[in-house]
């Protein structure tokens, strides 16, 4: 085979392989898009009945894509409380990304620097999750590739900010979204994630520590600082298990996702 067809072929490959990794990602949304649509609607009509304007309520999807962190906006702007206190309030729901990006460094290190960059503004809950599962998946053999990563986060990306539109434009059809069970989409996909990792080492006394010092913060400390410090517990007791041989060295990736 001459230089130049080997070339072809080699390209042809490299298409095939990202073409696989972009559905890949694509798929792996599909069963996510329910859920997150709905959370994106809630969102965009609680911020219109806020007294938001449309393009204010999409411009915050937009600029910050942070699901639960714009709910704390959302309440802590309505108090009329100083700036700061707004970027504390929502920086505290979004400490457990510190976590996140220490989890995935290692499987993305490989992304371009740029691209790293933009990986991280994409590092949701659901995208942590679908990484860690598919790294886990082939046990590490296989790198997350910026394909997939970002097929995944740019579709779940633009689906949000469609959701919160949505939400914005027709959510006063919707007198109470409680009622319909809408508000508790995303927690009990998030309890079908958490159960994905309940083969690990130390899953249930992780989760069980984890657990109970997020319920004993929230009810002592208020939100949002239960989410960080349960995560925080979780993950202390992954390492404190790993270090007495209760287990094998669980990563910052596993504690958090369990946490």
């Amino acid at each position: 085979m001459s230089t130049e067809k080997q070339n072809e072929h080699a390209a042809v490959s490299a298409s095939d392989t990202q073409r696989e990794e972009a559905l890949a990602g694509l798929r792996d949304l599909i069963p996510l898009i329910f859920p997150v649509a709905a959370f994106g609607t809630i969102f965009g009509t609680a911020s219109i009945a806020a007294g938001h304007s449309i393009g204010m309520t999409i411009w915050a999807s937009m600029a910050m894509f942070a699901g639960a962190s714009q709910f704390v906006f959302l309440d802590v702007y309505r108090l009329g409380v100083p700036a700061w206190s707004v970027v504390l309030a929502v920086f505290a729901v979004n400490f457990r990304h510190i976590l996140y990006s220490a989890a995935v460094a290692n499987k993305i290190g490989h992304f371009p620097p740029l691209a790293k960059l933009a990986s991280f503004f994409l590092l949701t809950d659901l995208q942590f999750a679908v990484v860690e599962k598919r790294y886990e998946n082939f046990s590490g053999r296989r790198p997350i590739t910026l394909t997939y990563y970002f097929a995944f986060g740019i579709a779940g990306y633009l689906l949000w900010i469609l959701a919160t539109a949505i939400g914005a434009l027709f959510g006063s059809l919707i007198e109470d979204p409680a009622l319909i069970g809408l508000d508790f989409i995303l927690p009990i996909y998030f309890l079908t994630i958490l159960m994905g990792f309940r083969a690990r080492r130390n899953f249930v006394p992780v989760v069980l520590v984890s657990a109970v010092a997020a319920v004993v913060v929230e009810k002592t400390l208020g939100a949002p600082w239960h989410i960080s410090i349960g995560a925080l517990c979780g993950i202390a007791t992954a390492v404190l298990l790993s270090l007495s041989g209760g287990g094998k060295a669980a990563t910052v990736g596993e504690s958090s996702a369990n946490g």
